[in-house]
């Protein structure tokens, strides 16, 4: 074979084998699994996942197993009785055990005794699903009959759902409620020449609807939460506005106040994000797995489809609008404070007209007190211009017979008029800034 020589991407094989991580269990009725799904209360996205996978090993450890290499997301392998399938998400871990064979009583949880008390009393974190599996092998012709005598009896008959799947290979059964020992119970009625591999699917695919639907559901009470907040914060937003519309209060108070209610906005924004997009990306997988399942109705009862559109449809409808109200609160917020700052700006702009105003009118009396004291000047500076000139021509103009008031009277008017053109000439400099 040809190899090229050009160099892999470093994580072209990673990403290959990451397609392939997960196969489905190959399962054969009669057979039995026991499944748990745990995460941390808070933070759970930013846990420390080495603490998981440590988790894991000292499961493995009590059974002698081999175990998974430093970073795997994922493990199979047989631990005593059972055969453990174990997966790492983004916030939060299953153990899921298959084991042949049937508990004598239906829905016993014996499987979860491959769970040791003391290594589930130090699991970092907390139950979020923990559910049975049943498979039997069942008849098309006895179908009916095993549905109303057995599904009917381990169900609550006002929720259970059923319905034929895979092309009539198989039939589930769940009513998707906590028993008293505080699991989930699901059933499988498998045709007797089922695959392996499709059975497993059909399990897998059980399972990981019971626990992105539970995941899903944690974002209703932050929802909840969310709305009735919304609602609060809305009360005041309006106030604000009405009070903006109305002129009352200061801009200052008024500021103060919307720079309150966007901080909260953004808190809930900010805490509510993750949880939010979380909830929709459940929502989808739950609904995509119902989905490639192909459901047919049996006997008139309900669709897991149907139950969904019923049940989880409206809290997921409730943390949508959640989600939606506080985007539009945030929307309307940033347009309450583009509104406060054009009313600012423009009393701003106001202002600086007045005091351009002020600023031209002081100008204009200056300008004429400079000119009322360069006129004083001028006839104080021609004054004492005269009166040198007199001392400094006086002896002349007796010599020539002019007397000394006359020769004042000749001196007066050139020298205002050189004076006052002299001084001219320096204003006309100065005003231009010292030029030619």
């Amino acid at each position: 074979m040809t190899q090229l020589s050009l160099d892999d991407h470093p994580d072209r094989y990673r990403l290959a084998n990451e397609l392939h991580a997960r196969p489905f269990p190959e399962l054969r009725a009669p057979c039995r699994a026991a499944h748990l799904a745990i995460k941390q209360p808070t933070r759970a996205s930013e846990r420390d996942r080495s603490v998981d996978f440590a988790h894991l090993i000292k499961l493995l450890d009590r059974f002698g197993a081999p175990h998974p290499p430093p970073g795997a997301n994922h493990y199979a392998g047989e631990i005593g009785r059972g055969f453990l399938k174990w997966e790492m998400h983004t916030e939060f871990v299953t153990y899921t055990i298959f084991a042949p064979g049937l508990s004598e009583q239906p829905f016993s949880g014996d499987l979860f005794a491959l769970f040791p008390s003391d290594w589930l009393a130090e699991a970092p974190g907390k139950i979020v699903t923990s559910a049975l599996i049943r498979v039997e092998r069942m008849d098309q012709e006895t179908t009916e009959s095993r549905l109303r005598d057995q599904a009917e009896r381990w169900f609550v008959p006002e929720s259970l759902t059923a319905s034929r799947v895979i092309d009539g290979e198989a039939v589930i059964a769940t009513d998707f409620r906590i028993d008293e020992n505080g699991h989930s119970r699901m059933a499988i009625f498998a045709q007797p020449d089922i695959g392996g591999r499709r059975l497993g699917r059909i399990a897998q695919r059980l399972l990981e609807i019971d626990t992105y639907k539970s995941m899903a559901l944690l974002t209703l009470p932050r929802a909840q939460t969310v709305a009735a907040a919304v609602s609060r914060i809305d009360t005041q937003l309006s106030a604000i506005v009405g009070d903006m519309a109305e002129g009352a209060g200061e801009d200052s108070e008024t500021l103060a106040r919307l720079l309150g209610v966007s901080a909260e906005i953004e808190h809930l924004s900010a805490t509510s994000a993750f949880r939010f997009g979380a909830a929709e990306a459940y929502e989808a997988i739950v609904n995509h797995r119902i989905q490639v399942l192909r459901e047919q109705r049996i006997g008139g009862r309900q669709l897991f489809e149907e139950f969904m559109m019923r049940r989880f449809d409206p809290a997921m409808r409730t943390c949508r609008s959640a989600r939606e109200r506080l985007t539009e609160l945030s929307l309307r917020a940033e347009r309450v404070a583009n509104l406060l700052r054009t009313r600012v700006d423009v009393e701003n702009q106001r202002q600086n007209n007045e005091i351009l105003a002020q600023m031209s009118e002081r100008g204009a009396m200056q300008l004429r007190l400079q000119e009322t004291v360069e006129g004083l000047s001028v006839v104080a500076i021609s004054y004492y211009a005269v009166s040198l000139g007199g001392y400094l021509l006086g002896p002349l103009a007796e010599m020539g017979g002019i007397e000394k008031p006359v020769l004042t009277a000749l001196l007066v008017v050139p020298v205002v008029l050189g004076v006052w053109f002299m001084m001219h000439r320096v204003r006309a400099r100065l005003a231009g800034g010292g030029g030619h």
